[in-house]
């Protein structure tokens, strides 16, 4: 049975008058268009691409944490004379749980998460320079990180509110039972997402192929891990790096490759040439490979392959090579050979 005591002590609310609660939204509002104007007025100043990407998204989170615990301590300084505040609202296991012990929950949670980000995002990475550390391994630690302080803070948050931790106990038991039958899933990606943050047999920023996709490790979560492609982003449950086969590619030579058909009769060292001429300065410090790959009938067959810096440039790449073909043949009066598909008549019995 419901135990109706223990908000015997939310009649505070009817104590509140409405200019009370007007004029603290009122304030709320002020607050929130100081950011605004703020905000305005920074993006008008800030000319330079570097202070727009580096200076401003920095200012902007740091407006954004004054204005959310600024609107916290506005409410505990405006109702700071009012005895609701104090007042317990529910009592569990003789602690007195009132108003301003829920905010101080919050607010270590709130903001506990905030300084865990902001310390790996601007102190960590020293260290990990200083001790020349992978960015797969910085990223696995960050995490670690991430997650052992949010537990610590939860903890400390229940029992401020005076959560009883052995029936925070059968509250996971109970949640174990339901992931038995229902969540196998979900606990499944869960665990193979600490199995790939401990033995990384991938890391962030390596690139793979995935259902013919090939694209790079952005981030890594405990249920999902995010790949950027051309395409966009996939999202995959990391239960599938676990049970299938993953081939990366970070170790791979990625090249752009064009193949090319000419009618036979030409010179082939020639087209040879013209080919290496015509794509030998499309990227400094790359050499071309050409190769004379496949002699048919009608036709003769030819590759030419330059080296790709990232995969995203491979289709541009290819794209420029194709160009700069045409160009020379046009020029020389070469000829592409035409595709002749053979017709099959079968007879009739």
């Amino acid at each position: 049975m419901f135990d109706m005591e223990l908000f015997q002590g939310i009649s505070f609310l009817k104590t509140l008058s409405l200019k009370q609660i007007l004029l603290f939204f009122v304030y709320v509002i002020a607050i929130f268009f100081v950011k605004w104007v703020l905000l305005f007025f920074l993006r008008k100043w800030m000319k330079s691409d570097w202070s727009k990407q580096r200076l401003l998204p920095t200012i902007h989170a740091i407006l954004n944490w004054t204005t959310f615990y600024g609107t916290i301590l506005l409410f505990l300084f405006y109702f700071s004379n009012e005895s609701w505040l104090l007042s317990p609202i529910y009592e569990k296991d003789g602690v007195e749980v009132s108003l301003i012990l829920i905010i101080v929950a919050i607010m270590i949670i709130t903001f506990t998460s905030r300084l865990v980000k902001a310390f790996n995002a601007h102190i960590m990475p020293f260290l990990y320079e200083k001790f020349d550390v992978d960015i797969g391994l910085s990223f696995t630690i960050n995490r670690l990180i991430y997650y052992v302080v949010m537990i610590i803070a939860l903890l400390i948050s229940f029992q401020t509110v005076g959560l009883d931790m052995r029936a925070f106990t059968v509250v996971v038991s109970t949640l174990g039972i339901g992931i038995g039958f229902g969540l196998r899933n979900v606990a499944a990606n869960f665990v193979s997402g600490i199995i790939i943050l401990f033995e990384r047999p991938m890391e962030v920023g390596e690139t793979i192929e995935i259902e013919e996709k090939v694209g790079q490790i952005s981030k890594i979560n405990l249920r999902s891990t995010v790949i950027t492609h051309k395409g966009g982003r996939l999202v995959v449950p990391n239960q599938y790096f676990i049970e299938q086969i993953i081939n990366s590619r970070s170790g791979e030579k990625l090249t752009a490759e064009v193949k090319v058909s000419v009618p036979f009769g030409f010179d082939s060292k020639k087209v040879e040439e013209l080919l290496y001429k015509a794509v030998e300065n499309i990227k400094d410090k790359s050499t071309p490979t050409i190769r004379f790959i496949a002699l048919r009938n009608s036709a003769m067959d030819f590759s030419v392959e330059l080296p790709l810096q990232n995969d995203e440039s491979k289709d541009d790449l290819e794209s420029k090579i194709r160009h700069v073909i045409a160009k020379v043949f046009s020029e020389n009066n070469i000829e592409l050979a035409s595709c002749i598909n053979p017709i099959h008549i079968s007879k009739s019995q």
